[in-house]
């Protein structure tokens, strides 16, 4: 189950006056687009696009800028809704899930097909948003469904007739093939799915390797793959774009921190920590650069996200490029105590009762109880 044009949808829900405007997710003339409706789809806008070409391709459109808070709680929602119809209900992104109905009509004395179409309704007039279903034997097949018939879409495919329908279809057409593999694909004469059909598997294991077996089985509707609701998160993360490019590196330091602390919260809020600690930076001309560095002990402080972050920055620092985006991450995540002891940082434990102190403090009188140094300094540049 697929939210059609979540973000989107959820604002429209709230602001009546938005109903048939083209309506854009997104950070500002310099950031990207989260989500747009289907109404500025049809000028060609896209999610990931660069606002200034969204706006350039739908000039009309109405910008509204991202509220996580409220998209994370209509998302809940929907989750509770799924979860009463099964238990197997594995998450894929904040607006899409699988759901795994297997022995669930004797539960509900309907058919899956009907539980789905109830369920699509009871989210439509409970939480005001639509969803697109796709049915199938399994993950494959039903998010190839579920794309079929957008918005407000309702789509099965049979086992049997999986070859007959992907067939025809551009290579591309296949969920996880993405523009890149499509453009190696049909330069090696893979112009339709039904090219991998007649491919030998030997073949194209021995060009694209284990993406060639990959290709064979879902071109064929295979998948294996099972609902899984114990999938870890891999990583917490944030990041910001300018609105204008910068090279000063001492500014850059402050945003790099601001961000460290959002990812800290994050980390400490889901009760994980991380020990590979990742820089991502996106120049003028929309190169991104990432760099990354494993840390003696996994933590989730923000003091000690900083540092391993901060020289990471300066090294890409010292040449002036321009940037207009910078973002930091924690991987490699586990759930044991972390910032407890380290060899070659003795005062971790300090500082980590100190940090957690002060959220604490934050989190009962206000952000603004306890800051940084760097905080307050940033504070009073503000305009």
């Amino acid at each position: 189950m697929d939210c059609d044009a979540f973000f989107a949808a959820i604002e429209k829900r709230d602001n009546p006056d938005l109903k048939d405007k083209p309506v854009i997710v997104g950070g500002g003339q310099r950031g990207v687009v989260a989500t747009c409706c289907y109404i500025a789809r049809l000028y060609g806008v896209r999610s990931a696009m660069p606002m200034f070409k969204a706006l350039k391709a739908c000039p009309d459109a109405v910008v509204v800028r991202p509220n996580g808070d409220k998209y994370r709680e209509a998302a809940q929602q929907i989750r509770a809704k799924m979860g009463a119809l099964t238990p197997l209900v594995q998450p894929v992104s904040v607006d899409e899930a699988y759901m795994d109905l297997s022995g669930t009509e004797a539960v509900h004395g309907a058919p899956p097909a009907a539980s789905l179409a109830r369920l699509a309704a009871e989210i439509e007039r409970d939480i005001g948003v639509t969803v697109s279903i796709g049915l199938s034997v399994n993950k494959f097949l039903a998010k190839t469904a579920s794309e079929l018939d957008k918005p407000r879409g309702f789509a099965a495919i049979s086992v049997e007739e999986a070859e007959s329908l992907l067939g025809p279809k551009p290579i591309g057409f296949l969920h996880g093939v993405g523009p890149k593999l499509a453009a190696r694909l049909e330069s090696d004469g893979y112009d339709l799915v039904e090219d991998i059909h007649r491919a030998d598997v030997k073949t194209l294991i021995s060009r694209y390797g284990e993406t060639g077996m990959w290709l064979k089985q879902r071109a064929h509707g295979i998948d294996n793959r099972p609902v899984r609701i114990d999938e870890e998160r891999k990583s917490v993360s944030a990041e910001t774009t300018f609105n204008e490019d910068v090279s000063d590196a001492a500014w850059l330091e402050d945003q790099l921190w601001r961000l460290c602390v959002k990812t800290a919260d994050r980390a400490k809020k889901t009760g994980l920590d991380g020990g590979v600690v990742t820089l991502k930076l996106k120049t003028a001309d929309f190169r991104t650069l990432t760099r990354r560095v494993s840390l003696s002990e996994p933590t989730q402080l923000a003091q000690t996200v900083f540092r391993a972050a901060r020289v990471l920055l300066a090294k890409e620092t010292r040449a002036r490029v321009r940037y207009r985006l910078i973002g930091v991450g924690l991987s490699e995540l586990s759930d044991h105590k972390a910032d407890g002891a380290d060899l070659l940082d003795p005062l971790i434990a300090k500082r980590a009762a100190a940090e957690r102190a002060s959220d604490i403090a934050r989190e009962k009188f206000g952000t603004d109880a306890v800051i940084t140094g760097r905080a307050a300094r940033m504070k009073k540049l503000q305009p």
